[in-house]
């Protein structure tokens, strides 16, 4: 087996073996321990802003010890890390940043494998699309959800919880002290969202692509379990080098569509369309936004977690995890796809678990789904004409089909400032619209769950038709258009409604128009102006200049190859230093 590593280390160019072998001397790191044996770099996006991914401070030591006891040589390595709590105005475009961080440290320097230490939302696909684009033996490490609260003598979850009690906050339902007990209790451990938010949809995602070690996505941060998936993961990351086990051997176009298939049955976020659709693409695999709901037709929800049921992550854990959901949707997969162990996913996942009490109230099968609606809609229309999706199973049953009357918010400062204004004219039946909130405009905030006005919370209404062409948080739910394509800010219809316009929505027939007429819409759109960039350098600019729009996955345009022969891994030349 000829190591990529030994270009560097064991290169005929006596010169240049000196020159690397002295510089890993320089840091205690004896080139008897390390050459010949595969060089596993671990990637560590931990920070101390990041309460998601900081358990991997402690679990990196675990992948080291599996490295070394597999006859391998860890190196680790840090990357930018993407904390959703506080990467403003959005982390998704540090997603790609993400994704070029790993693949040029990938690329430029002596890394034979590789280890992803993951969990925060976009950590998760900003590394796979570095993997994927690398294609060097790979495999994602997850720190792990936080453990619930509890608040009141109520179990409460950081996500989707906190939405609903700011609802009943704003509503008069809670006195500020109620407010300020429910911060100190709501998140008091490490670890992501305890939901089925974007992380836990990321990692049911990149364990059913084969890019983590089967039964890890769901283990808890708190449990000993995690460290011993650890250890496992360094363990087999260096039989895979040696194997040549590679992503695109994974991460094929059936596996996408097997993941696709996935998201339905567990309520998975609205995030990962555009996530999913950014990965394949780096291998040149084009997944037109339609296939989501075409591949999910007739799939059930078949997991009762929140924002989608009742239950949390632990419970989920307790009930068999992910690994019970693939055994029941192996029916309709192509259980032909390979897992990381070098097996099927039906060899991996077809095997008889053990039964945990009251599993049925967590995990359902196809034949008594938990509820019978699921997957994304995506929705077209003259107000959206490449498209906008919405999460069925958390829409109220009776917004499946809505008309009603526009209500304008331009931009997101807009909305802030009338949302809860006793002014503002809006009933139960507006509906909600929030636009220049895209990639291009603002880089695709999570900002597409408008708020219930309070005035209408105050009369108990909890739910509304809102759309947007910004994102959605994995943890909420609603009647929430969203990804609408094309954006506002770069003249998509979106950008000419006015208030008082009728809108009508059907999520029966996939169906989003503004009902106006075709010559009053183009007569609008000749008297819009396109909006001033904000950005005049650095990588705001870089991005709003290649972004793509959500339906091809807001990669930049650069990192996106046009077809698989693009999608070749380019290596570098190695030479003096």
């Amino acid at each position: 087996m000829k190591l990529r590593s030994s270009e560097w280390f064991e290169n005929d160019n006596a010169e240049l073996t000196f020159q690397h072998r002295s510089a890993m001397r320089a840091m205690g790191h004896n080139p008897e321990s390390f050459v010949g044996k595969p060089i596993i770099g671990i990637f560590n996006a931990w920070n101390d802003f990041n309460s998601c991914n900081y358990p991997h401070k402690e679990l990196v030591e675990h992948v080291k010890r599996g490295v070394l006891l597999a006859g391998g040589y860890p190196i680790e390595m840090h990357t930018i890390s993407t904390p959703a709590d506080f990467m403003k105005p959005s982390d998704l475009m540090y997603r790609n940043l993400l994704s070029m961080d790993i693949e040029e440290s990938i690329r430029s320097q002596p890394i034979d494998g590789v280890v992803l230490l993951c969990e925060c939302d976009k950590t998760v696909p900003g590394q796979l699309m570095g993997a994927a684009s690398c294609d060097l033996p790979t495999l994602q490490l997850a720190a792990g959800h936080r453990s619930s609260g509890s608040f009141r003598g109520k179990t409460v979850n950081y996500g989707t919880d906190l939405w609903k009690y700011s609802d009943d906050y704003k509503a008069g339902l809670l006195s500020h002290g109620d407010w300020k007990e429910l911060e100190q209790s709501i998140s008091c451990s490490l670890g992501g969202c305890p939901v089925m938010g974007t992380a836990s949809t990321m990692k049911s995602m990149s364990e059913m692509l084969g890019m983590m070690l089967p039964g890890t996505s769901s283990i808890p941060a708190t449990h000993a379990s995690r460290k011993m998936a650890a250890e496992s993961t360094g363990k087999r990351i260096v039989q895979m080098v040696k194997d040549h086990l590679t992503p695109s051997k994974l991460m094929t176009e059936s596996a996408f569509h097997n993941s696709i298939k996935l998201l339905a049955a567990i309520g998975g976020s609205t995030n990962a369309a555009i996530h999913l659709t950014a990965i394949a693409g780096r291998f040149g695999i084009r997944i037109p936004i339609e296939r989501y709901e075409e591949l999910t037709q007739g799939i059930p929800l078949m997991v009762n977690l929140q924002p989608s049921g009742t239950h949390s992550m632990d419970d989920f854990f307790q009930a068999g995890g992910l690994q019970r959901v693939i055994r029941n949707l192996l029916p309709v997969l192509d259980s032909d796809c390979l897992s990381c162990t070098g097996d099927t996913i039906g060899q991996t996942y077809g095997r008889e678990l053990p039964k945990f009490q009251g599993e049925e109230e967590v995990i359902a099968t196809l034949e008594a789904p938990f509820k019978e609606q699921s997957g994304l809609a995506v929705l077209k229309g003259n107000l959206a004409p490449q498209g906008a999706v919405i999460k069925k199973s958390a829409v109220s049953p009776e917004l499946f089909k809505h008309r009603g009357q526009a209500v304008v918010f331009n931009d997101y400062a807009d909305m802030l400032e009338r949302i809860d204004r006793d002014d503002l004219d809006v009933t139960p039946d507006s509906v909600l619209i929030l636009r220049n909130c895209g990639p291009i405009a603002m880089g695709m905030p999570e900002w597409g769950q408008v708020p219930i006005p309070q005035k209408l919370l105050k009369q108990g209404v909890r739910d509304m038709v809102r759309i947007s062409d910004a994102r959605m948080s994995g943890t909420s739910y609603g009647a929430v258009i969203l990804h609408v394509a094309p954006e506002a800010a770069i003249g998509g219809p979106l950008a000419i409604v006015q208030d008082g316009d009728w809108i009508t929505t059907d999520l029966e027939h996939s169906t989003l128009q503004l009902e106006l007429p075709d010559e009053e819409i183009a007569s609008r759109m000749a008297a819009w102006t396109k909006p001033e960039p904000q950005h005049k350098r650095g990588y705001p600019r870089l991005f709003a200049e290649h972004a793509l729009q959500a339906p091809e996955g807001c990669d930049l345009d650069i990192l996106r190859p046009n077809s698989k022969e693009e999608a070749v891994f380019v290596p570098p030349v190695v030479g003096r230093g």
